[in-house]
Parts: structure tokens; C-alpha cells; sequence
């Protein structure tokens, strides 16, 4: 039996290149053997969200809430089956979006918490590489302290958003990757048995660490639950 695929809407632009690489790991990942197979995308990559960051941490900004909700819906006026947001700081906002559309949004936070605990022993230290927002609204050490997970910080946390800073502005150099590399290091010399990549700028320059740390990273999480939402595993795909 063939089973129609759905088609996702990304709420994107936060950051921009970000989002291109959310779906760059789509594409890369889906089973496909012509253009046909591929999932089909419906993107806003809107740099002109409100900044997360001066809302929620310098408390000075606009709240983006209207913003998302309303990329939220044009995105299923559009045809989307499904939203998903490229961004983990906005995830703050993933009820207000979720309440103002009647088709599902995949929450990233939420199903990368899943896969960490299905992953690691009980009580394990789980070292979280994420923007401040992140950090200080505790959405990933309130999802995984359900599971009896602790959640370790970075020492250097300002250094860590100096690097998301610098990714925004396209430095991508080989020193910011080896002083993101360093900061992972340490939360693992400093009790950590497993680490999340829980900002889509630090998904960019995370090869260093994928190969040779415990980590997950949030976007690739992100990336399957997209593929499994739009391909259910009885799709057919031409040939």
C-alpha cells in the first residue's frame, strides 16, 4: 500500500545558514534514488524574527511570538503537513505556534531528549552545549530531569555564546571550531558522560567533536523525526 507523503514547513532564519544546513542534513539523509523521493520542504527562512537573544536574555528586545505563530500559519495556508522549527531557543515559543495551527509541530527539545535517555544510564551527567536562552529558560535540564538526568553547564557559557555570535556572522574559521571543540572537552573532563549540541549555529562547525566525544546533536535528531514524519516506512519510492 502507498502512503501519501506529507510535506514539512520549516520555520527558519534563525539563523539563516542554520536552516539551510537543517536542510542540507534532510536531503542527505533521505532514502531517495531520483529527485522524486525527496521530502518536500516549505520554507520561511525569515532573518527578521525578533532576536531571541535580546528578548529573552537581555530583556530589551521584541518577543518573536508573533512573528512564529504567524510563519506558523502561512506556512500550512501553504500546504505543509507538518512544522518544525531550526531553531532551539525558539522552542520557547512552540506552544504559541502549536495553539494557533491545527497541524503538528515537531518539537526538537522534546524528541532529542528522548533519544538521550534511551541512550545513557540512569543518573547520568549530561553536558549541554547551547545558547544562554537555552540555558537560563532550562528547556533541555527540565525535559531530562524527568528522566533523573542532571544537566552540566559549560564554565565558559559567555565564551560558548561568543562562538554562536560569531557563527551568526559567517566565522566559521578554524579557531572558533577548535575553541567550540575545547568547551565540549571540558564538560566532559568536568563530569559530563554525554553531550547535546542544542544550537543549531553550533550543528555548523560540530565536526571536530562528532567523531570523538558522546554527543547527539539536536539538528540531526531533528532530521530523522522529519524524515520519519513525511516518508512512513511502507512508503513506496520510485525507481
Amino acid at each position: 500500500m502507498t502512503i501519501k507523503e506529507k510535506k514539512i514547513g520549516i520555520l527558519g532564519g534563525m539563523g539563516p545558514e542554520a536552516t539551510v544546513e537543517l536542510m542540507r542534513r534532510i536531503i542527505a539523509a533521505t532514502p531517495a534514488h531520483d529527485d522524486v523521493d525527496h521530502i518536500q520542504m516549505i520554507v520561511d527562512n525569515n532573518p527578521k524574527v525578533p532576536s531571541r537573544i535580546k528578548a529573552l536574555i537581555d530583556k530589551t528586545g521584541e518577543s518573536p511570538s508573533a512573528e512564529l505563530v504567524a510563519m506558523g500559519r502561512r506556512l500550512e495556508i501553504a500546504g505543509a503537513d507538518g512544522l518544525a522549527i531550526a531553531c532551539n531557543t525558539a522552542h520557547f515559543y512552540a506552544d504559541d505556534i502549536k495553539q494557533s495551527v491545527k497541524i503538528p509541530l515537531i518539537n526538537m527539545i522534546e524528541s532529542t531528549a528522548s533519544t538521550v535517555v534511551n541512550r545513557v544510564k540512569a543518573s547520568s551527567s549530561i553536558g549541554l552545549l547551547a545558547s544562554t536562552a537555552v540555558v537560563d529558560l532550562e528547556l533541555y535540564s527540565q525535559a531530562l530531569s524527568r528522566s533523573n538526568l542532571k544537566t552540566i553547564i559549560p564554565k565558559e557559557q559567555s565564551e560558548l555564546l561568543e562562538i554562536i555570535k560569531a557563527v551568526k556572522r559567517g566565522d566559521t574559521s578554524e579557531q572558533i571550531r577548535l575553541n567550540f571543540y575545547s568547551i565540549a572537552e571540558n564538560l566532559l573532563h568536568n563530569g559530563a558522560s554525554f553531550l547535546i549540541i542544542a544550537c543549531t549555529e553550533l550543528s555548523i562547525i560540530s565536526d571536530k567533536i562528532m567523531d570523538r566525544m558522546p554527543v547527539i546533536d539536536a539538528l540531526d535528531v531533528l532530521t530523522n523525526e522529519i524524515i520519519n514524519f513525511c516518508k512512513p516506512a511502507n512508503t513506496t519510492i520510485s525507481h
